[in-house]
């Protein structure tokens, strides 16, 4: 077995990405050892791409926030998905994943990773076997031809993968025959199932466990273990199936963890309030701490072309309770393809909700930004206020949409609080 980071972690070594982590994040190397030795953190990389930006996700760290792009079966853009990794650069995403289904699948993953430049990377190659699978088989594809595409991608230096290993055909079986009201949400998920309920063959990737954490020992590249039978709607949340899957995947944790392999698990999906706590402790108690990467949750079903308002309500609670990493939704989620502009947004969005998850895991040292705005905000500093927004563009243009008449904003004009009361400081 390959000496893989997290081995080096644990034999006592530190690993040269842990020293710039550190430094980053302030935090000291021998707790970022310890934690990246028993796969509480993870450092997003494949030893096949140089120049990768080093982003660590776990216990301690800074909530982080991943992009998806990539093209639709029926929207084939490459120029607009490239602006939208741009974007994504821009404003600050953490990673950027392709989940591209149409087009050249090989040609549009790698250019999606020469435009995110050092962002790690991360795909879902479950679309490229089956899509490609079914065009050369039929739907009874080979279970090795799934292995082969992983491989691919890691090969191209992919640095993270979502592998839907947790839906067993027992399960897969059992939840479309179930009163769920969404069966099966993920589309990788959903793919594989259909795989499974054709060929009556168990999952090609949980079958096949101990193969695939030989090849990402060997590219040192990060499992993202999907959540295949997330809920999709309210009343799924926390039900027996997406409790089962996240058993499922607490085991598969466990023996990447005995490899050295680098694994964090995906999370809901939609989910009431309440509960959001109560996935968020249920899941690092069964995975020992493992990082947990969730897609929102939407807090609610009816926020169609505002899921990224509803998503960021969901996220920010994640991140305040331990969620470790946000994939964004934007405004066209369940509608649409995203447009570039909708990206920013969903972007955005979900950089609020990891910075105010951070307030509440870190107080005093993720405060420093919000208190700097709010002493320029006292003294009426606009170029400081604009400079430190998350979005100075738009931030500026709303504040000069009026024209500027007084030192204060068009809200309060000459009646604001600051500039009343600024005769009697000292």
């Amino acid at each position: 077995m390959t000496k893989t980071i997290m081995l080096s972690a644990r034999s006592g070594s530190i690993p040269d990405e842990l020293l710039v982590v550190a430094k980053s994040e302030g935090i000291s190397v021998e707790k970022l050892r310890e934690r990246l030795a028993t796969g509480r953190i993870i450092v997003l990389r494949n030893t096949k791409r140089d120049l990768i930006r080093i982003v660590g996700v776990g216990e301690g760290l800074s909530t982080k926030v991943n992009v998806n792009v990539g093209t639709s079966s029926s929207v084939v853009d490459i120029e607009m998905e490239k602006e939208k990794v741009r974007i994504a650069v821009k404003y600050g995403a953490d990673s950027i994943m392709d989940l591209s289904i149409g087009g050249d699948i090989r040609r549009i993953r790698r250019i999606i990773m020469m435009e995110a430049n050092d962002l790690p990377v991360g795909t879902v190659p479950t679309y490229q076997a089956y899509i490609e699978g079914v065009k050369r088989y039929g739907i009874s594809i080979p279970e090795d031809f799934f292995v082969k595409i992983v491989e691919e991608h890691l090969k191209d230096g992919v640095d993270f993968m979502t592998i839907h290993a947790a839906i067993t055909r027992d399960l897969a079986k059992k939840v479309l025959k179930s009163e769920r009201i969404e069966k099966i949400v993920s589309r990788g998920g959903s793919l594989l199932a259909a795989w499974m309920l054709e060929t009556d063959n168990e999952n090609p990737f949980y079958k096949n466990w101990d193969y695939l954490l030989e090849l990402f020992a060997e590219y040192d590249a990060v499992i993202s273990l999907g959540d295949s039978l997330r809920p999709g709607a309210l009343p799924d949340a926390l039900d027996y199936f997406h409790i089962a899957e996240l058993m499922n995947n607490a085991r598969l944790v466990q023996v990447a963890r005995e490899k050295g392999v680098q694994v964090m698990v995906e999370g809901p999906g939609h989910m009431p309030l309440d509960k959001i706590k109560v996935d968020i402790k249920l899941m690092k108690s069964l995975t020992n701490g493992a990082p947990y990467y969730v897609l929102g949750p939407l807090v609610t079903d009816i926020a169609a072309g505002y899921d990224h308002i509803a998503m960021a309500i969901g996220a920010a609670i994640a991140a305040a309770e331990g969620a470790d990493f946000l994939c964004y939704l934007t405004p066209a989620e369940h509608l649409s393809l995203p447009t570039p502009e909708q990206v920013k947004e969903g972007l955005i969005a979900a950089k609020i909700a990891a910075h105010a998850g951070d307030i509440v895991k870190f107080g005093d040292k993720a405060l420093k930004l919000d208190i700097e705005m709010s002493r320029s905000r006292a003294k009426l500093n606009w170029d400081k206020m604009l400079k430190l927004a998350l979005d100075p563009e738009k931030a500026k243009s709303i504040h000069y949409q009026f024209g500027k008449k007084t030192p204060s904003c068009d809200m309060c004009g000459s009646l604001c609080a600051f500039l009343v009361l600024s005769r009697y400081e000292n």
